[in-house]
């Protein structure tokens, strides 16, 4: 897996191992930081890829996915008549989102890289869940023990975006986008076993059931 790496990195980047439920901050090819995550849950696979987090979105709407709407979503509208109002979501055209505040399911800030996977880091309310050991719970985005923290490092070299402001739009309850000066690179992989920087071996579960089919494919 290593060898879909690649070989020249930029000075400061974001990886996510979804195995480890970790993300990974790295300055100048040393570790600044670390936060738990939540990634998707065997039936709904984060994928392995990576891109660039270029926007910082504050007090963010869901935009539901029409398969969570049809699956999940209408069952429990027929239900419960209120379930809408009950979980502040509303429809905007034809398409379903739940309002900005503390209870959206994207928490209060969201960052994007654009890509075809629809996948991005995000908040979260739940915050609960990161108590457990395995974090294999969402839809296949990636949730964020503290975004707060993650808003604050990509936004540090943005004079007009000190703490206090950042707090202040995180809980606005109206929804800005904020286009970063610098895009940040992240790297969303799969590692069940690496050498950390202590020298001692780590193993992690094979929570997608990827290591049987590689090893076959090498040895092929």
């Amino acid at each position: 897996r290593c060898r879909w790496i690649p070989t020249q990195l930029a000075s400061h980047y974001l990886v996510v191992n979804i195995p480890a439920f970790k993300l990974y901050s790295y300055q100048n090819d040393s570790l600044a930081w670390s936060m738990n995550v939540v990634v998707g849950k065997a039936q709904h696979k984060t994928v392995i890829f990576n891109g660039n987090i270029k926007y910082v979105v504050f007090s963010p709407y869901w935009n539901v996915p029409s398969s969570i709407v049809r699956k999940e979503i209408l069952p429990a509208i027929r239900k419960n008549r209120n379930y809408l109002q009950r979980h502040q979501m509303e429809w905007f055209g034809s398409q379903l989102r739940q309002k900005p505040g503390p209870n959206n399911s994207l928490g209060l800030v969201k960052f994007l890289f654009p890509n075809s996977h629809s996948i991005y880091l995000h908040d979260t309310p739940a915050k609960s869940l990161f108590n457990e050991s395995a974090r294999a719970f969402s839809h296949g985005c990636i949730r964020l023990e503290d975004a707060r923290k993650l808003a604050i490092y990509l936004l540090q070299q943005d004079p007009d975006w000190n703490v206090q402001r950042i707090d202040s739009a995180m809980h606005a309850g109206v929804e800005r986008t904020v286009t970063l000066k610098k895009s940040m690179p992240v790297y969303i992989a799969y590692f069940t076993a690496w050498v950390g920087r202590d020298g001692k071996l780590n193993f992690r579960r094979d929570i997608y059931d990827r290591d049987k089919r590689l090893l076959e494919a090498i040895l092929k």
